[in-house]
């Protein structure tokens, strides 16, 4: 009997480890009289919130690597290098990833707008785009929002070339993201221990 040519599994692929990412930076003691800090699961746009990785060769058209695939979603994978990088920072007394029974003073909900190898010119580049909310608990009332965009240009124009440019992406995002929560925060009130 003929069977069908099996195809090889895809190879999978991830950002960075929070360590990695962070290995320039001393980590700092946690704050105390700081307020705690909730990350809130990321979300993402339609589009992005899959394990495929998106490049586009005409504005306005997805298409998917066929072979390779990110080891999980890009928002999944985002969560615990924001963790590490705003708990490395000693801006905040703790950071807790949701779901969480804890309470804190400030909570931090982060979508996923844009995550895509682009081939619209040569060399190709990687664009990430985050938008960011960071929320007093007790009122929900928004202290700041701000979108973070970072564009870097890939090694080349394949997959590995992508992911690698991805990486330097949120990296250069969550940076711009600890600081951006560090200054908000900082504007509050001292808490008491």
């Amino acid at each position: 009997m003929l069977l069908p040519a099996k195809s090889p599994p895809p190879t999978l692929y991830s950002f960075d480890s929070p360590e990695s990412m962070m290995e320039k930076r001393p980590a700092q003691p946690l704050k105390t009289g700081a307020p705690a800090l909730i990350i809130s699961t990321p979300r993402a746009a339609s589009g992005f919130d899959s394990r495929q990785i998106v490049y586009i060769r005409k504005l306005h058209t997805f298409e998917y690597f066929r072979q390779s695939q990110w080891v999980d979603t890009p928002a999944a994978m985002l969560l615990p290098l924001m963790v590490t990088a705003l708990e490395r920072s000693g801006q905040f007394s703790a950071v807790i990833q949701a779901p969480t029974s804890a309470a804190g003073q400030l909570r931090l909900d982060v979508e996923i707008v844009r995550l895509q190898h682009e081939f619209l010119k040569i060399p190709g580049s990687v664009h990430f785009t985050l938008r960011a909310h960071l929320l007093d608990s007790a009122t929900r009332k928004i202290l700041g929002s701000r979108e973070f965009d970072a564009s870097v240009p890939s090694a080349s124009d394949d997959p590995y070339g992508g992911v690698l440019a991805a990486s330097s992406a949120v990296r250069i995002v969550i940076e711009e993201l600890v600081l951006f929560c560090g200054q908000t925060a900082g504007k509050l009130p001292e808490m008491q221990p």
